[in-house]
């Protein structure tokens, strides 16, 4: 391993993406620093200005530049015996809005979706109506208002064939099971279209592979026939008037997740956040197939040799932070064979982790240190007149 001499923290967004920082790579290397502190590099929601609230993480942010800027910014780095330190996220990432798949696979599938167990939700709260759904404390206004105001709307994406409610800029998917309630309620049937009955689609024992299937098929059907068939059923569900009102509070209450109010996430959140803030969602990083997906492209930016450290954002936010450390230093360790001969091995990792007084880093975490709190600390004690404190 080898340690960072001195770094210098760089906060990437698309007014300064990777490529931005290219020109002063000379000037850092004359200071003498050795590597550049990058903000998070995984996609996040678009314009943001921090990148701590990740969408996806399978990708480097396109508004950074995407991996080919990032490969321009670390052979200048290289070329002047530099690196690259990464801050991660494992601990949430940001949802509402609709830029999230993840997340939305969870609204739209609720216990059926395959990321169920992705995000730290109880399905089985004590408030029962809340029991297989997830809480969405996205509506600027309580329920009852917004629906009266229609400021909740039912939509269709007509390039994928799928419905939604809609709150602003945030998108709800509606559960294919419940696409025959909708489209019933045109005045033409479009079951012969989908080649299914739609009453089935709610059955449950109608397997999730044919819901899905009947969901593709319309979106084939709409580049056909079925386009005006989905607009007369829409009009049906207009919350302009008390009949539509009444549709789409029947249709939401059937979803699963339950729309309220922001103001009552303090009270009734049945999934964990960071801190208050609604628009961060806890992720169970300590499941195994959770931690192999939020660091996979981490592992293999790691791999390339295009990074050469991380910061752990949020480590006591994690279930178990002692063991996923000890995981992350072993599958770090089980890839330095794989970098390339030139780059060193033994990955700098550092947590960001605020110790009290007298606390010290457990050694059994297996980590390089901390992100200097206690040490900006110290520095601000040396700042002031310890007789104040008297």
């Amino acid at each position: 391993m080898t340690a960072p001499r001195a770094t210098v923290r760089l906060q990437f967004h698309r007014e300064f993406p990777l490529d931005a920082a290219i020109p002063l790579v000379d000037y850092f290397a004359e200071l003498g620093i050795s590597h550049i502190y990058s903000s998070p590099l995984l996609t996040s929601r678009p314009g943001s200005r921090h990148g701590y609230d990740t969408v996806d993480h399978g990708t480097l942010d396109p508004e950074l530049g995407g991996e080919a800027a990032l490969r321009r910014l670390v052979a200048a780095l290289r070329a002047r015996g530099m690196g690259l330190i990464l801050d991660i996220v494992p601990n949430h990432m940001g949802v509402g809005g609709a830029d999230n798949p993840v997340w939305l696979d969870v609204l739209e599938w609720g216990r059926e979706s395959s990321y169920r167990d992705f995000f730290d939700i109880d399905w089985t709260p004590a408030d029962t109506r809340l029991s297989g759904k997830v809480m969405a404390p996205f509506l600027d206004r309580p329920y009852g208002e917004a629906l009266k105001a229609g400021a909740i709307r039912l939509g269709h994406d007509a390039a994928r064939g799928t419905f939604h409610f809609s709150h602003h800029d945030h998108v709800f998917p509606l559960c294919p099971r419940h696409y025959g309630d909708v489209l019933g309620a045109a005045s033409r049937d479009i079951g012969g279209i989908l080649g299914t009955d739609l009453a089935t689609l709610e059955d449950p024992a109608t397997a999730k592979v044919d819901v899905q299937a009947a969901k593709e098929r319309l979106a084939l059907a709409l580049t056909r026939e079925g386009a005006q068939i989905v607009a007369d059923a829409l009009d049906a569900f207009d919350p302009g008037g008390e009949d539509g009102q009444a549709r789409l509070h029947a249709l939401l209450e059937k979803q699963n997740f339950r729309l309220t109010w922001w103001r009552a996430a303090n009270d009734e959140l049945n999934w964990r956040r960071f801190f208050d803030i609604t628009g961060l969602a806890g992720v169970k990083v300590e499941r195994r197939e959770v931690f192999d997906t939020v660091h996979a492209l981490v592992f293999q930016l790691y791999a390339d040799g295009l990074i050469d450290g991380l910061r752990i954002d949020h480590v006591d936010g994690i279930a178990d932070p002692g063991a996923y450390c000890r995981q992350l230093r072993r599958k770090l360790a089980a890839l330095d064979i794989q970098r390339p001969p030139d780059t060193p091995t033994g990955g700098y990792v550092v947590v960001e982790k605020i110790l009290h007084a007298g606390e010290t880093m457990p050694a059994a975490w297996q980590m390089d240190g901390t992100t200097g709190y206690d040490f900006m600390d110290e520095v601000s004690s040396v700042l002031h007149d310890g007789s104040a404190d008297d």
